[in-house]
């Protein structure tokens, strides 16, 4: 069944003709699907259509389920390559446009790790109560919606999901259908090996050998750096990502880490200028889920000398209102900081504490244009008045999906690959997994170090590349240096693809054919251009849509032979030409199409709507 939320959502926003031109259905299965064109319809979802994307929206749900099992894949942008790669967000209150955002922040943050992959997202529409057996029903469910969509779209786990539920999609799809498996399947474990926040600490290491060149602005002409063991922490949010956080700063040399003073979570903060007792929580939330009450009940109030320099407060965000070096938002919270406190932000910039950087361990980025302009108010504040550094958090957090990209890069041998007709019983998987344990194994640590290698140069790059940018124009913000990071590295690799990755079939007709023949073609095939070629198949000219309406025009006889009207000085392109050059030639010639040739003859057409629909054609005009 199609879940109540999801339902009611979707029949107050699409008008009845929708449910009736685009509700598809595969036996118990049911998808609505949208594309960049569906400009109106992706409004009403509250998706707007910008210059990457969306390539796809799909709203789908299974029918006969006994729980209610539904939600939203987007495919943001495919220009890195394919397939698109991002995770399962599963909450009750997920939506078409929140799933957008977080695809868009997968297309950028895919692009600043210079992964070969575009970025996309989903969602499960799910109550937080189901039982375990109720889980992996929801799951199992969700992976055959999504099974249809594998060339375009990976999972991954995101707020919500874990990686026992890719394990769950893995035995449904296969192995090469779910991303940070458990190592048991030869996975990366992101959740379980802290794969993000390890970048957000080799973000801060990275930028403290940096932001020294940020004093060349008058903003940061005071800033003083301290060494290593001397700087202070707050973590917002000690969950999956701010805990691992903590703990990682203090794997390699825990007399030398430096000082986390402050941490919060949903049930309040902790704060201690001399720094927080960080092994002791972390036992705490292994134990409670939770840290900072029952830290408060446990210790400052049930000892009989309680430290009085230890604060508590049961309002996480006042954690803002302390000052540190460095900040880490780590929260499910978007909106940690704005000028305005109509948007209830976690705190307004007017009382938050003292910080030199921010690094941002938590999702923030949106593309809604009103979200993208309150960014933009709150970091005018924050970095040039302020004086604090922001990295973003798609330059900073990659590290999971750099972690989870390597079961895609170091490819499943075949002998390790699911057999198609285990698929979906679990226990027969479950016994094939163990008689290929060691080999599984083995993969797994190879994908593991390959994560580690990758993460460490990327995002020490990003940084180097953030404050480069920074400092060459003292005018830009810190999400524009960011975006312009993501989007250069966009428009570089669509550079780098050819002809051949996009063009497509054009119709052929042969000299000895008449006007008439050529138009009855062109209106079959819905094409624009049509390629003449002789008998041999060499290119001969081209007739285009313009050529038949000039010939009409002219009271050109039907019969007339095709060579009076073609066009016989064809510029062509060359299948192995890059998709820049094509841009510039067709811009040159004053043309919308070429046809595509090689010493075999013709092999297809490329075109400004080609280039328009499979590719970022307006973004690679400004490269030309």
């Amino acid at each position: 069944m199609i879940p109540k939320q999801m339902r009611e959502f979707l029949h107050d926003v699409l008008p009845k003709r929708t449910w009736r031109n685009r509700l598809r259905r595969e036996g118990p299965m049911a998808f609505m699907e949208f594309g960049p064109l569906d400009v109106d319809r992706l409004q009403r979802l509250g998706i707007e259509v910008d210059r990457l994307g969306p390539w796809l929206v799909v709203c789908m749900w299974h029918e006969v389920s006994r729980l209610e099992v539904g939600g939203y894949l987007v495919v943001d942008n495919l220009a890195m390559g394919r397939p698109s790669m991002g995770g399962i967000r599963m909450l009750p209150d997920v939506n078409p446009a929140a799933v957008h955002n977080l695809a868009r922040g997968m297309t950028l943050k895919n692009a600043a790790a210079d992964l070969p992959y575009g970025g996309g997202k989903s969602g499960i529409v799910a109550p937080r109560d189901l039982s375990p057996g109720e889980r992996t029903e929801v799951i199992r469910h969700f992976a055959q919606l999504i099974h249809g969509y594998r060339d375009v779209y990976l999972p991954g786990p995101d707020v919500g999901t874990n990686d026992a539920d890719m394990k769950t999609i893995a035995i449904q799809n296969g192995l090469d259908c779910a991303l940070s498996k458990p190592v048991d399947m030869g996975g990366n474990r992101i959740d379980q090996l802290g794969a993000a926040a390890g970048g957000v600490v080799i973000a801060i290491e990275a930028l403290l050998g940096e932001i020294e060149r940020l004093k060349a602005l008058p903003q940061f002409a005071s800033l003083q750096v301290p060494a290593w063991p001397e700087i202070s922490l707050l973590i917002q949010g000690f969950g999956a990502v701010g805990a691992h956080v903590a703990l990682k700063l203090g794997e390699s040399s825990p007399a030398n880490a430096p000082r986390i003073v402050g941490l919060s979570d949903a049930t309040g903060y902790l704060y201690d200028e001399r720094g927080l007792p960080i092994q002791e929580l972390l036992k705490m939330q292994d134990e409670h889920g939770i840290v900072t009450f029952p830290y408060f009940r446990e210790r400052l109030i049930e000892i009989h000398t309680p430290n009085p320099q230890t604060k508590f407060s049961n309002a996480p965000n006042d954690l803002l209102r302390e000052s540190a070096f460095c900040f880490v938002p780590a929260a499910p919270v978007a909106n940690y900081l704005d000028v305005d406190p109509a948007s209830q932000p976690s705190m307004t910039v007017d009382r938050m504490g003292k910080w030199a950087m921010i690094v941002e361990g938590a999702n923030t980025y949106s593309p809604d244009p009103a979200r993208k302009a309150a960014r933009a108010r709150m970091e005018r504040a924050v970095y040039w008045q302020a004086g604090a550094l922001i990295a973003t958090d798609y330059l900073v957090n990659s590290g999971g999906v750099i972690f989870a990209a390597q079961e895609r890069m170091i490819k499943t041998p075949d002998h390790l690959r699911i057999p198609e007709a285990m698929l979906g019983d679990r226990q027969a998987v479950e016994d094939w997994l163990v008689n290929h344990q060691a080999d599984l194994e083995v993969l797994a640590e190879q994908r593991r170090l390959a994560g580690e290698a990758k993460r460490n140069e990327v995002i020490r790059r990003n940084m180097k590349e953030l404050v480069d940018r920074l400092v060459a124009d003292p005018d830009m913000l810190p999400c524009e240096a960011a975006e312009s990071i993501s989007i250069n590295r966009i428009a570089s690799s669509e550079s780098y693809r050819t002809v051949a990755d996009v063009m497509e079939p054009i119709p052929t007709i042969t000299e000895n054919r008449t006007v008439r023949d050529a138009a009855q073609l062109l209106v079959e095939k819905n094409s624009e251009i049509l390629a003449v070629v002789s008998e041999a198949g060499d290119l001969s000219g081209v007739v285009t849509e313009w050529d038949i309406t000039r010939a009409s025009a002219t009271a050109c006889a039907e019969d007339m032979p095709l060579p009076e009207i073609m066009t016989r000085e064809v510029i062509t392109a060359k299948p192995t030409d890059n998709i820049l050059d094509v841009v510039r030639q067709l811009e040159h010639y004053e043309i919308s199409a070429m046809p595509v040739v090689d010493r075999e003859g013709v092999l297809g057409v490329i075109s400004s709507d080609i280039l328009a629909r499979r590719t970022l054609y307006r973004l690679l005009q400004t490269q030309a």
